[in-house]
């Protein structure tokens, strides 16, 4: 292949293309937290900035990377299952489905623009580091701050049955939270053990033990499980932390105790509720939402109802079947439907049937594929921070938004590239 002359004025504009798209993704944390709309509006920018860029150089190599080819792949199938051509019982959401459908690549080019460029140099990365920490403490200091006062800085008080809203006006802190969380504090507490003294081993412990007790704090059921899948990957990939994460364990389980009088609203959400939930899960609302979703797809198996399948499928009345214990012989109707089924995995399954739940399985090893090459060998405290968030954000067994909604959705594919990154440039 010739090699690629750049001309001067092709160099500036290149180096303007990487400004821009450096400044939109430095932005973006901040813009998660409280601008979701302008939040899209950086993650395109950045898109395109990549995209031009890659036009200019001609380097289209990023397109050929394995976790992407699936990528390319499921987007595919999520656009031909998203046509509108009811004679095939394609695209049942119509137009509105299709656009969706093809504005969803726009995730997997951010994803690849900061693996391959963006965040290709280790002071951006740094740059990223303490930006996404000071997100989590930002989030955590307001926590604590509402559960001692009942009021957030900014005036918001507690949400109904007493969850912690932090800085937001809703019951949304719990799952941005326990994303950066192990991101922004393993780094610093595998640090601290490299300092002499007891005291540095009491400050790791410390670390460890705030970030879980916040995440319990919060009383949200899934942030603050999810939480202890992420300290169980710590522990087991990261030796010389297992003293603190079995001493954040037990803190958890002496706080999960001592619940009913230092923190009852986490008690009720946390035990009394989610347990009663667990036991009734079929009349549940996610009960009910997972029976709709597996009912569409059985329905549909090949090819879903495309592109926002929950949307258009979950109200129909062909889709009605009964609950799984049988008490509700409709499955409770449309009385309970939502947008998206709250499970990534039956998503996929109703969006584009049992091929595109393949592919999202395929496009998650993937990832986790690429997030872990050598953690096992030489586990670096920042890469495993990052391998933990994703799993927490794949995990099947979850309750969950939709994949690509904001601000969950801007988080967990702000991590993964950034991680994606820190695999592939980190010893380069």
């Amino acid at each position: 292949m010739p090699e690629i002359v750049i001309s001067p004025t092709q160099s500036r504009t290149l180096a303007v293309l990487d400004r821009v798209a450096l400044g939109a993704v430095l932005v973006l944390p901040l813009l998660l937290l409280h601008a979701h709309g302008i939040a899209e509006g950086a993650i395109a920018l950045a898109d395109l900035c990549f995209l031009a860029r890659s036009a200019i150089t001609r380097d289209w190599v990023w397109a050929r990377t394995p976790w992407l080819l699936i990528g390319w792949a499921w987007w595919a199938w999520l656009g031909v299952c998203s046509l509108p051509i009811p004679a095939l019982h394609l695209g049942q959401g119509g137009t509105r489905s299709l656009v969706q459908a093809i504005v969803f690549v726009r995730f997997f080019v951010f994803v690849a623009a900061l693996e391959h460029a963006i965040l290709r140099a280790a002071e951006v990365r740094r740059w990223l580091y303490w930006l996404i920490a000071a997100s989590a403490a930002y989030i955590a200091i307001q926590v604590v701050f509402q559960f001692f006062t009942g009021y957030g800085f900014w005036g918001d008080p507690i949400a109904d049955e007493g969850v912690l809203t932090g800085p937001f006006r809703g019951p949304r802190a719990g799952p941005p939270f326990v994303r950066i969380l192990f991101p922004a504090i393993i780094p610093w507490a595998a640090s601290l053990l490299t300092r002499p003294g007891i005291g540095s081993l009491i400050g790791t412990w410390l670390l460890l033990i705030g970030g879980v007790a916040v995440a319990l704090l919060i009383g949200q059921r899934m942030p603050f499980l999810l939480t202890l899948l992420g300290l169980a990957v710590i522990g087991l990939l990261l030796p010389r932390l297992r003293w603190g994460v079995l001493a954040a364990g037990v803190a958890v389980v002496a706080l999960l105790v001592a619940s009913p009088v230092v923190a009852p609203s986490a008690h009720y959400r946390l035990v009394a509720k989610f347990s009663a939930q667990m036991e009734h899960f079929a009349v549940s609302p996610y009960g009910e939402l997972y029976t709709r979703a597996f009912e569409i797809a059985v329905q549909n198996p090949i090819t879903g109802l495309g592109a926002e399948g929950m949307r258009t499928g979950c109200a129909n009345p062909r889709y009605f079947r009964p609950s799984f214990d049988g008490s509700l012989p409709d499955g409770g109707g449309a009385s309970f439907c939502w947008v998206h089924p709250h499970n990534y995995y039956l998503e996929a399954l109703v969006n584009g049937g049992f091929p595109g739940l393949f592919l999202f399985c395929a496009e998650s090893l993937a990832w986790l594929a690429a997030l872990g090459r050598g953690l096992w060998r030489q586990p670096e405290p920042l890469r495993v921070a990052l391998f933990a968030a994703a799993l927490m954000q794949l995990w099947p067994i979850a309750s969950s938004t939709s994949f690509t909604s904001m601000p969950v959705g801007g988080w967990s594919f702000l991590l993964l590239g950034w991680g994606l990154a820190e695999a592939r440039w980190l010893n380069r």
